[in-house]
């Protein structure tokens, strides 16, 4: 992959989750961390509403099926141990509950938010 394409994809990606964390404020939730990174993994969006604390991936493709299928099972243990690592340095957040969540974007769409989109 040359150097531009490379640029490009992450300046779409970085677009894509700014526009899921707006959809998310309109939906009431609080941004805590935008690209959460730990040595195990990282996460697009951690997300609180009141008691729930969300984990959220964002898969920004050129349609919604496509995206949907892009997260698969290494990298929702990747996401999960990252959460657990952003559990531990907010013991603030631990009587919240928790769920992991994808947020599907595709381009001129809104984006589109798959609650409790899989249980670790």
């Amino acid at each position: 992959m040359s150097e531009r394409l490379r640029r490009e994809r992450l300046a779409y990606g970085a677009g894509a989750e700014t526009l899921c964390t707006l959809a998310l404020r309109l939906q009431g939730y609080r941004i805590l961390a935008r690209r959460f990174r730990a040595p195990v993994g990282e996460i697009d969006i951690v997300a609180r509403r009141g008691a729930l604390l969300s984990f959220v991936e964002v898969k920004a493709r050129r349609d919604f099926d496509r995206a949907a299928e892009a997260l698969g099972p290494r990298q929702r243990r990747r996401i999960h141990r990252a959460a657990l690592q952003f559990l531990k340095r907010r013991p603030d957040l631990a009587g919240c509950a928790i769920r992991f969540d994808v947020m599907l974007v595709a381009p001129w769409r809104w984006p589109r938010h798959v609650a409790d989109a899989w249980r670790e």
